[in-house]
C-alpha cells in the first residue's frame, strides 16, 4: 500500500499546477491533504471526482481557510470529520478514516506564528488531538498520522536552526510535543530509513528559499510502534512542485 500526503496550499492552486495529473500519474492508493482552502463544493471536479479514488473533504467554517481531504482507492470502513472538540473541528483540520488493519489520521495542525493567541491554539490543539490519539490506541488500534505538523522537530529537521529557535514552528514548547509523542511510542517513519539532516518539506516562498534548499522539515508519518514491521520506506518527494511543500510517502505491506 502506497500513501502520499502534501499540503497543497490551497487544492484549485494546486489543480491549476497539475495536481490531477500528477495524481493520476503516481497513482497512490491513498492521498491526503492538507490546507485545501476550500470547501466540498469548491473541490475541482478532477479531483473530487479522480477516477479510482473514493473523496472525502473537510468542511471549515471561515471560507478559503485551513481544510484536509483524503482520496482512497479503497472505501474506508468509516470516515469522521471530528475529534469531539468543536473548538478545533470548526477549522475542518482533522479527518479520520478506518481501514481495518489500521486508522489513517489525516492533520493538518495549526500554524502558531501570526499571534499569541494562535501559538496557544496550536498548543492546545496538540494536546487534545494526542488525548484523541491515544483514545484510538486504547481500543486496540494501529495508528498512521499524517500531515503538515507546522513544527521541524530537531535541528535535523531545519536549514537554520539557530536563527530560528524562537520563531513558530521551531518553538521549544512546540518541539517538545514533538518529544512527547515520539516517547509515548509514535514512530517518525521518515527517520528509520534517514537519519541525517538536509531534508526537507516546506520552503519559503518570498525569499526563493527552495532553489537554495534552505527549508523546513513540517510534514510527517508517524506511526505506533506494532505497524513497524509492516513498513517498507518513507520519503519525501522534494522535486514535486506545485505548492511551498513538497509530498510526504510512506509504504507499507496491507
Amino acid at each position: 500500500m502506497r500513501l502520499a500526503s502534501w499540503n497543497v496550499n490551497g487544492v484549485r492552486a494546486a489543480h491549476k499546477k497539475g495536481l490531477a495529473e500528477w495524481l493520476m500519474e503516481a497513482d497512490y492508493d491513498i492521498l491526503a491533504l492538507q490546507e485545501t482552502k476550500a470547501n466540498p463544493r469548491q473541490i475541482p471536479p478532477a479531483i473530487a471526482d479522480a477516477g479510482g479514488y473514493h473523496t472525502y473533504f473537510s468542511k471549515p467554517e471561515r471560507p478559503g481557510y485551513s481544510g484536509v481531504g483524503l482520496l482512497s482507492k479503497a472505501k474506508p470502513n468509516s470516515v469522521s470529520y471530528s475529534f469531539g472538540n468543536q473548538r478545533f473541528d470548526s477549522e475542518g483540520r482533522v479527518i479520520e478514516a478506518d481501514y481495518g488493519v489500521f486508522t489513517l489520521l489525516n492533520v493538518y495542525f495549526p500554524n502558531g506564528g501570526r499571534s499569541e493567541e494562535r501559538l496557544r491554539y496550536k498548543l492546545d490543539f496538540y494536546d487534545a488531538f494526542l488525548d484523541h490519539m491515544e483514545r484510538i490506541r486504547l481500543r486496540g488500534r494501529s495508528l498512521i498520522i499524517c500531515g503538515d505538523y507546522n513544527t521541524a522537530h530537531t535541528e535535523l529537521d531545519i536549514a537554520r536552526p539557530k536563527e530560528n529557535e524562537n520563531r513558530s514552528g521551531f518553538m521549544p514548547v512546540e518541539r517538545a510535543w514533538l518529544d512527547k509523542l515520539t516517547s509515548m511510542g509514535y514512530v517518525d517513519t521518515f527517520r528509520m530509513f534517514t537519519p541525517g539532516g538536509g531534508h526537507y518539506t516546506w520552503w519559503d516562498m518570498k525569499t526563493r528559499a527552495r532553489e537554495r534548499d534552505v527549508g523546513w522539515r513540517l510534514d510527517y508519518f508517524f506511526a505506533t510502534e506494532d505497524l513497524l514491521p509492516k513498513i517498507r520506506s518513507a520519503g519525501i518527494l522534494k522535486d514535486v512542485i506545485g505548492s511551498d511543500h513538497c509530498p510526504v510517502t510512506l509504504e507499507l505491506d496491507a
